[in-house]
């Protein structure tokens, strides 16, 4: 298939367009050209700002496209019809108004997020939020994570045929090339002897690995499914489990202050986990979360202890 992804450079995206290559695909990648493409074959890329819909235009302007493989190199013009678009990087309506009306696909995969549930809780389905009947606001991104993500959901109706859309839903990716440094912050201070703040030790948080993260999302491309699907790792790791976890590897305990830094997973309002029936029914089954958040974890410690 010609497949066409929007971001995908970094963390879990690098596993994701991994994957597509191995299985065959013709991938194109289309970012705003801020970071090498470190991928294990050879993909199209065009550089573009997918919240500029002159630029997303421009870039596919005339039903083809030029593949740009370097800067100042002549490139190659190529049909600029997807079979199907990954969009990465959608966090908010304006997002999706700039993209879909200058582009050409069959099927479109957007990245969301749990945050679009209203409410923390055991193996939430995806009935939970129903983006069709969502009222449609067309803004760009805002502070509210959650509400801008369910308004991309939503604008993508506007350009596409319902079952044509698949809206991928994930907890807190985790994995060795996350660049947001959440886990490594409870790592850190812990090691360091640091003040954090905690708002509740006992509420279970579920995770998925970012391999896992990446190549769920490209299996998705062949599978006969629409609308929303959730994809999250088995079982749910207290906060406290975390913490302990850290404190018997290190021989430090941990500070814990009101005035303390604000630890990255506050917030939780009960213990969260997603559930993956529909996924699994696709034939796609996640992994245990055991087997590999505490291997992780040793990975984050000798990260820092090299830092030290």
């Amino acid at each position: 298939m010609k497949i066409l992804v929007v971001g995908g450079t970094r963390f879990f995206g690098i596993p994701m367009v991994n994957a597509l290559i191995n299985a065959g695909h013709d991938v194109t990648v289309a970012t705003r050209g801020n970071n090498a493409l470190g991928f294990c074959g050879s993909v199209r890329h065009i550089v573009m700002d997918r919240t500029d819909a002159d630029s997303v235009k421009k870039a596919f302007e005339s039903n083809r496209f030029t593949e740009m493989t370097s800067p100042g190199c002549c490139g190659k013009a190529t049909d600029a019809h997807f079979d199907v678009v990954i969009d990465k990087v959608a966090y908010s309506s304006n997002d999706v108004r700039a993209l879909l009306p200058n582009i050409k696909c069959d099927r479109y995969i957007q990245m969301s997020t749990c945050s679009v549930y209203a409410k923390d809780a055991l193996l939430i389905g995806e009935k939970e939020f129903d983006a069709a009947a969502h009222p449609l606001v067309w803004a760009d991104r805002t502070q509210d994570y959650g509400e801008s993500k369910r308004q991309a959901e939503r604008a993508a109706y506007e350009f596409m045929n319902a079952e044509k859309c698949v809206f991928v839903r994930y907890p807190i990716v985790l994995g060795e090339n996350d660049y947001t440094g959440r886990l490594r912050f409870y790592v850190e201070h812990i090691m360091n002897e640091l003040p954090m703040f905690v708002d509740d030790l006992d509420y279970g948080i579920s995770f998925i690995h970012e391999k896992e993260a990446g190549e769920f999302i490209a299996f998705l491309t062949s599978a006969d499914v629409c609308g929303p699907i959730n994809g999250c790792s088995k079982g749910i790791v207290k906060i406290s489990e975390l913490i302990g976890y850290i404190e018997k590897k290190t021989g430090k305990a941990a500070v814990y202050s009101k005035d303390g830094d604000v630890a990255p997973y506050n917030g939780l309002e009960n213990d969260m986990s997603l559930d993956t029936q529909k996924a699994r029914a696709l034939g796609f089954e996640f992994s245990e979360l055991g087997d590999w958040i505490y291997e992780l974890m040793d990975y984050e410690i000798d990260m820092v202890e090299r830092c030290v």
